[in-house]
């Protein structure tokens, strides 16, 4: 396929915004930035959602300004190419804000918004668990924070999925650490090490009523990577949710459990990769879907080489095809996101550049995985953990892009859109 590159610059987000257009169909592929709600507030951990009415959430975690170790999670909505203004859905100084287990949001048919946050739950450098919210007016209020941990547990809980589990019943999965205490209580893989005297992080599902009651809790699976995020697509039979997995001989590829009629499916690796490492990689899956279509997408290094590999459904996650190879090499970081709708899939990624990082981003038609158009999105002056994680969401036939970039030191919330057009239209 012959591909026509042009590129400017935007200066305000660091971005390239570039057009690709294909011969045979004269489509073309345009990024434009996107400006956000957060502004040039001292911001990251961002979150990106779709609402039952189309509508997208932003949430993000904002140092205040009185004090460094002081955090305010806030909200925002994105309707009718407006954004409404931020609100706060919690603040203190007890949260645990990390760049890859970050807050969530998600809006459900009745009119709910249910958030989660972080917070402190000991003196350890682990101790931490998850705090659950609703909120019954558009978010200018919030319920009293829910613990979903058990009472007076320590260690860590979270890397959390949030779904619409019944009309007006949240459904939520994390990664739990109750068994993977040692007899003195401390954390066996505070280190993310091997298998030791402690037990293995656990995947966990529960379901809360509208009351914000716990309803349900399942043991998903026995064994999991102890700190690459999870992430949840709902299909027409259920919620598909994908982690990394952990065998007893370190073999961390990815699975997905799916619920149906029949509660929940047993674990099911989406392709044996055969990736065997003894640490955790905090390198999570991504995961969209459309109908009883289904793709995953995720790192690896099966093989020596990093890459970011893709794979379909036909059946809600059932079966699935064998994985293409999206990205290969030596400076493909991963930290992938995904995003769906009835014709397409929109795969971002990370990668190293000379100063910094690249955001990229693939698309591909839904049927077939045929690749339509790759992009650089973004030049990132971020360097390491700080970009943290890409947010990717399905908007108006096209995708919105949000991340983390370090702006005079500080981190500050970037955003672009990618829309289809036509190549005569291009100016």
């Amino acid at each position: 396929m012959h591909l026509r590159l042009l590129s400017r610059c935007m200066p305000a987000a660091a971005a390239l915004l570039v057009s690709l257009a294909a011969s045979a169909d004269d489509a073309a592929f345009v990024v434009e930035p996107w400006p956000l709600a957060a502004g040039d507030a001292v911001a990251a951990q961002p979150d990106l959602s779709t609402a039952p009415d189309g509508a997208l959430l932003l949430s993000w975690i904002e140092r205040t300004p009185q004090a460094a170790t002081s955090h305010r999670f806030r909200v925002v909505r994105f309707a009718a190419q407006h954004w409404s203004e931020p609100r706060d859905i919690a603040a203190g100084s007890d949260f645990f804000v990390n760049w890859a287990d970050t807050p969530h949001t998600l809006a459900l048919a009745d009119g709910s918004v249910w958030a989660h946050w972080l917070r402190r739950n000991g003196d350890g450098p682990y101790d931490y668990g998850i705090a659950l919210v609703r909120s019954d007016d558009g978010g200018a209020t919030w319920s009293a924070p829910q613990r979903v941990e058990p009472a007076g547990a320590k260690l860590d809980y979270g890397f959390v999925a949030l779904w619409e589990h019944a009309p007006g019943s949240l459904g939520i999965a994390w990664l739990d650490a109750r068994e993977k205490a040692t007899p003195d209580g401390a954390d066996a893989h505070a280190g993310h090490a091997a298998h030791g005297a402690g037990g293995a992080m656990t995947l966990r599902a529960g379901s809360y009523s509208a009351r914000i009651e716990p309803t349900r809790q399942w043991r998903l699976d026995a064994s999991t990577c102890d700190c690459c995020p999870t992430a949840v697509a709902m299909t027409r039979e259920g919620p598909v949710l994908a982690y990394r997995g952990r065998s007893a001989d370190e073999i961390r590829d990815i699975r997905v459990v799916r619920f149906g009629r029949d509660g929940w499916s047993a674990p099911q690796t989406v392709h044996d990769d055969g990736w065997r490492v003894a640490g955790c990689p905090v390198n999570g899956p991504g995961i969209a879907a459309s109908g009883a279509t289904l793709a995953v997408a995720w790192y690896t290094e099966a093989g020596g080489a990093p890459s970011v590999r893709l794979a379909r459904s036909d059946d809600a996650g059932r079966r699935f095809s064998a994985p293409r190879t999206v990205a290969e090499g030596g400076a493909i970081i991963g930290h992938v996101a995904l995003a769906a709708d009835a014709d397409r899939l929109w795969l971002a990624w990370l990668a190293s550049a000379e100063h910094g990082q690249t955001l990229w981003l693939a698309v591909f038609d839904a049927a077939d995985l045929r690749e339509r158009a790759r992009l650089p999105v973004a030049q990132l002056r971020a360097s390491g953990a700080a970009s943290g994680l890409p947010r990717l969401a399905t908007l108006d036939g096209g995708a919105a892009l949000v991340w983390t970039d370090v702006v005079d030191g500080t981190p500050r919330l970037r955003g672009a859109r990618l829309r289809e057009t036509r190549t005569r239209d291009l100016p």
